[in-house]
């Protein structure tokens, strides 16, 4: 009966933990860093792959483009999710 109350609580710390992360993964300066990281990592992408259309008179597929900014931008984001759930849960572990 014990290990049941044990694992309740050890979900609801998990659950208030990934609450936690989810709230500092979408925060200003984490979402700042990911546009950062979107638009230098994203133009990267955009010229190897579609360089030669848009440094010609080609047609672009914007489709293509934009995918290729959001893409870094969600990596980004959900890293920093990640690493905050991680510290949170080894900060819980220790605790």
């Amino acid at each position: 009966m014990q290990s049941t109350s044990q694992s309740q609580q050890q979900s609801t710390i998990s659950g208030a933990s990934r609450t936690y992360a989810l709230r500092c993964a979408l925060s200003w300066p984490v979402a700042k860093r990911s546009l950062l990281v979107m638009v230098i990592i994203g133009s990267v992408l955009n010229l190897i792959n579609q360089g030669d259309l848009l440094l010609s008179s080609g047609p672009i597929n914007w489709w293509k483009v934009t995918l290729t900014y959001c893409v870094p931008f969600c990596v980004a984001t959900f890293g920093a999710y990640c690493g905050i759930c991680a510290s949170k849960a080894k900060e819980n572990h220790f605790n």
